[in-house]
């Protein structure tokens, strides 16, 4: 089946996104959702409600890390263990993903800008460079080299979420109308779910 996914339905779910970002996001939504078999009411809401809570409804496609030492403490306390540490990163973003990204996620140390370079974009936060360059290899663009395509270029940006979506096995998920196992492969937790759930509710309106 083919799921109509227009401009007027999105505007629905994400109510506070502009015409602009709808009429860019719409075209490769409607093309690689289908080809992707996210092309049922209930999955398509699913994955809508997801994207536009971690994207703040198409607005914030790149990971927003401009925190405030309490808000460092509070969110990365384990990479900040004092307020001295947290007051010496206050509102450096660059400093504070280079800190908390280091060696993981395929990130080499702190030293290489690799945690900034390779932070939360896109419509599901793409992090860390072993996702970029998987997702990458999967949608045929070098991400490693060129890590702005997912937050600048809307089809790409589509494509590395559906390869998120695809690599957790969230259809199956979304098939159950199972919003926190979803949230869960996602977030990691359940960290804004009561906002995904007003997306998941909207959306089943505007879809279903």
């Amino acid at each position: 089946m083919t799921l109509e996914i227009s401009q007027e339905k999105l505007k629905k779910v994400m109510t506070a996104a502009s015409a602009d970002d709808l009429a860019l996001f719409q075209p490769a939504l409607q093309q690689e959702c289908n080809a992707a078999e996210i092309n049922t009411p209930l999955r398509f809401a699913h994955f809508v409600a997801q994207i536009a809570h971690e994207s703040n409804e198409l607005r914030a496609r790149v990971e927003n890390l401009n925190y405030s030492a309490k808000g460092l403490r509070s969110v990365f306390g384990r990479y900040f263990t004092t307020d001295e540490m947290a007051a010496q990163c206050e509102r450096k973003p660059e400093s504070i993903a280079n800190i908390v990204y280091a060696n993981r996620l395929g990130n080499g140390a702190t030293e290489t800008g690799d945690g900034w370079k390779y932070r939360g974009r896109g419509l599901i936060q793409l992090t860390g460079r072993d996702n970029y360059r998987t997702c990458g290899s999967a949608i045929g663009q070098d991400l490693v080299t060129n890590p702005d395509l997912i937050s600048q270029n809307p089809s790409v940006s589509v494509a590395a979420a559906i390869w998120f979506w695809k690599k957790n096995g969230l259809n199956a998920l979304a098939d159950q109308d199972d919003v926190n196992g979803i949230t869960r492969r996602i977030n990691g937790g359940l960290n804004g779910l009561a906002d995904r759930k007003d997306y998941l509710a909207k959306a089943k309106r505007a879809f279903g």
